[in-house]
């Protein structure tokens, strides 16, 4: 069995563990207002958002059970392997110990010897003093008692150059990203082929009605007019040029390495460009900078929780008054929820409390210790961190903002991410590129007072 490709499952179940849990909270936040407002009944347009994250749910939870299914079967494949190995491996190390002597590792962190560099030498027929082939044979009986073992054995022409120093195996750390929180709110669509812009028909100005005034008198008439919202379909792409050497000796599928790189920045980039995308240059135009959306100013030379928690309260408001329909999600940096999640009354005890004990005067609680997903409740709200929300706002280029969203009116179009494995780019000296693109088109023109964010010099960075 594969750790990495285990690893890999494991994460994924996780991460669509984490995307039911916030479909949940949407689809409870849809029953609640309908409980608040002692309705029966939901709204149709209420009852259209809870089909689709009913049917959305039933589409992740088929796709936990078919994880779990590969998961359970990869741990009984390497409890049924784990007898035969153990065995084998236990004979090698015995023969290992007899037939080498007590010398250091061919290539040991430091000692100025370069695996890949001789791995190119004896592969590119450089090697002229044969001293590089030398040291690979020595490696190949290095590792030969250590612990990995695989199908080709470790001498010279079946496999023996293949496998690198352990250090340079067991220390390999992938480059820490953010993801794209904030994007996975968003109503999202498969983006259609075949266009660079999708236009969306918006009503302008509606019909009015009014008292008649008396029988037969005039009854109200107004001429609805309507308008329309642009959408630009725009590209975020990725490269890395790798020497041919690389992919074809590296055991470790370096190519699988850059791709899930060059695919985790694009998560990021994208998450950015819902969030703050300026509408230039080849960008979308994101929510913060959408025009009309609504601002509450939050100013204080010594903010307090006390005060962030009434303006939070007016941006719910607004987006009541406004929008006519609730908002459904709070997001925040999650240094602003810790700054919450620090805050005591004047007796030490905290002011954000786990949910569970039934809490009281709290003004939140902490639903989970996660990160880029919901971790509590505010006013009924979910609250959401996503690290790509900004910090460098302000004159002191220090402030942060929250952000109180209907997410459903916020409309994003995506392709799926696709790579490319381009060889005549770089032939001339045996470079491949490897290349990762995707289009995608982000609105939050349709309604866009049902956005508030919660800004000014209150949302400092905080000290704890």
């Amino acid at each position: 069995m594969s750790d990495e490709r285990f690893r890999r499952l494991v994460a994924r179940r996780e991460q669509t563990a984490r995307e039911r849990e916030d479909i949940l909270a949407k689809r409870k936040a849809i029953t609640d207002l309908a409980e608040e407002e002692a309705r029966e009944d939901l709204l149709p347009e209420e009852d259209a958002e809870f089909r689709e994250f009913t049917a959305q749910i039933k589409a992740k939870d088929d796709e936990l059970r078919q994880l779990d299914e590969r998961i359970s079967e990869l741990s009984e494949e390497a409890e049924r392997s784990r007898s035969v190995t153990e065995g084998a491996a236990a004979v090698k190390r015995a023969k290992a110990r007899v037939e080498t002597v007590n010398e250091a590792r061919t290539y040991v962190r430091g000692n100025g010897r370069s695996y890949l560099q001789d791995l190119a030498k004896v592969q590119l027929n450089m090697d002229t003093d044969g001293q590089a082939r030398d040291r690979l044979q020595r490696h190949a009986q290095d590792v030969a008692s250590e612990q990995e073992y695989r199908d080709l054995n470790r001498t010279d022409g079946n496999g023996g150059y293949a496998v690198p120093p352990l250090w340079l195996m067991n220390q390999f750390i992938e480059v820490a990203r953010a993801g794209r929180a904030y994007a996975n709110l968003a109503l999202s669509q498969p983006l259609p082929g075949g266009t660079d812009s999708i236009n969306i028909p918006k009503v302008a100005t509606g019909t009015t009605t009014a008292i008649q005034t008396s029988d037969n008198g005039a009854v109200s008439e107004t001429d609805l007019t309507d308008t329309f919202i642009t959408a630009p379909v725009r590209t975020i792409a990725g490269q890395q040029d790798v020497a041919i050497q690389l992919l074809d000796q590296s055991p470790v599928s370096f190519d699988e390495v850059v791709f899930r790189d060059l695919t985790a920045d694009y998560a990021t980039k994208l998450d950015l460009q819902v969030i703050s995308g300026s509408g230039m240059s080849g960008q979308v135009t994101g929510v913060r900078a959408t025009g009309s959306i609504e601002t509450v100013t939050y100013t204080s030379a010594t903010p307090t929780v006390a005060q962030l928690y009434s303006k939070i309260a007016d941006a719910v408001q607004r987006v009541h008054t406004l929008r006519f329909m609730p908002p459904t999600a709070i997001v925040m940096h999650p240094r602003r929820w810790a700054y919450l999640l620090a805050a005591t009354d004047n007796n030490g005890r905290p002011l954000v409390t786990p949910d569970a004990g039934n809490p009281q005067n709290n003004i939140a609680t902490l639903g989970a210790v996660a990160a880029e997903q919901v971790v509590g409740q505010m006013h009924g709200l979910p609250v959401i961190t996503d690290p790509n929300m900004p910090t460098t706002l302000g004159a002191g280029t220090n402030q942060d903002v929250v952000h109180i969203v209907r997410a459903s009116d916020l409309l994003l179009y995506e392709s799926g991410i696709r790579s490319r494995v381009l060889p005549d780019v770089g032939s001339g000296t045996l470079t491949v590129r490897l290349q990762v693109y995707g289009y995608l088109a982000f609105t939050a023109a349709r309604y866009p007072k049902s956005i508030v964010e919660v800004a000014g010099t209150g949302l400092v960075a905080p000290s704890f």
